[in-house]
């Protein structure tokens, strides 16, 4: 999950298929590490967990992040966050990184990789009954209604009759954190559009990780993860995968998504909620003996046609530039 909802500049939009080669080559590895590399943190994540603590996990990943970032790009920018800056940076945190992030590794102790991904693409459907809910919102086009029932009907399908075709229904528990997770995601992803945040995003970045990841320490060592991090026990798997988070879904990861969200169409960036969940179900299959039942393929077909119809349907009045916000779903 990336903690950004910024929007491109129309004018590289309009002008994107006239760039230069080298900017087309950018553009093509910035799309391919948002697809690739955020997918895979959901299995990153799974690794992770056999023996390091979900939420300690998630807290060392966020807050190594910031403690790393925030101090070098407060040098380079220059900028002084103000107080509402670190309001805003703060309740983002713990919608997106805590309450989002945190649960998407609550949930993957109970249910797969792959299916955590899959549900967390529900983003796109509650950021669009969010905005629609809120005083002054907007009321979603035909396309987009019908989206967002064809959406939740395949999240009744994961968690409905509890045998279907000879497949278990995925977890409750798991299912209900993920929901929850989702929800929080996109109450978060609203929030930081309508409050301020400092004008260089990856500092605004490196705030949320500091808030949400110290919330998700406090909260670990509350509920006793404390006590289940012994050192000797933590294999080199799980080092690896929370190196990879921090890296990759968190650094590389969050620089692909910014460059994209300046020179391309929210929509086109869109499709990697579209796209992550079929890596992440990929590599739980074939790295992590996932079973990929005949629920989960009906499912993701529904989950994942609806997702491509919200984010593909016009937004807002007729006539307006694209200003919807991206689904930020990575892990």
């Amino acid at each position: 999950m990336s903690t950004t909802s910024l929007e491109p500049s129309s004018t590289s939009v309009n002008h994107s298929s006239f760039l230069p080669t080298g900017t087309r080559a950018k553009l093509i590895l910035a799309f391919a590490a948002v697809y690739l590399v955020w997918g895979s943190t959901y299995f990153a994540i799974r690794v992770g967990i056999e023996t390091l603590p979900p939420l300690l996990l998630a807290g060392s990943r966020h807050l190594l992040a910031g403690l790393i970032f925030y101090p070098i790009l407060r040098w380079k920018t220059g900028i002084r966050p103000t107080a509402a800056h670190w309001r805003t940076a703060t309740v983002t945190g713990l919608l997106l990184l805590f309450i989002g992030n945190g649960g998407v590794c609550l949930a993957e102790q109970r249910i797969p990789s792959g299916v955590a991904a899959l549900l967390v693409a529900t983003v796109s459907l509650w950021l669009v009954l969010i905005e629609w809910a809120r005083p002054g919102g907007t009321r979603p086009v035909a396309r987009v209604i019908a989206g967002l029932v064809m959406g939740f009907a395949g999240l009744a399908l994961l968690v409905g009759p509890a045998q279907l075709g000879g497949s278990r229904r995925v977890d409750l528990l798991g299912a209900g954190i993920l929901v929850v997770a989702s929800f929080s995601w996109s109450c978060g992803s609203l929030f930081s559009k309508h409050n301020p945040l400092p004008p260089s995003p990856f500092l605004g970045v490196a705030m949320q990780s500091l808030a949400g990841g110290a919330a998700l320490w406090i909260a670990g060592l509350t509920i006793g993860e404390g006590r289940a991090l012994v050192a000797g026990a933590i294999s080199l798997r799980s080092i690896i995968a929370l190196a990879y988070l921090i890296a990759f879904g968190s650094a590389i990861g969050f620089t692909a998504y910014l460059y994209l969200l300046k020179n391309t169409t929210p929509s086109r960036i869109g499709t990697y909620a579209f796209v992550n969940p079929v890596v992440a179900l990929f590599l739980g299959w074939a790295f992590a003996g996932e079973v990929v039942s005949l629920r989960t393929w009906l499912a993701a077909a529904v989950i994942l046609t609806a997702v491509l119809l919200v984010i593909t349907a016009p937004h807002g009045a007729p006539g307006r530039k694209e200003e919807e916000i991206v689904p930020p779903s990575e892990a």
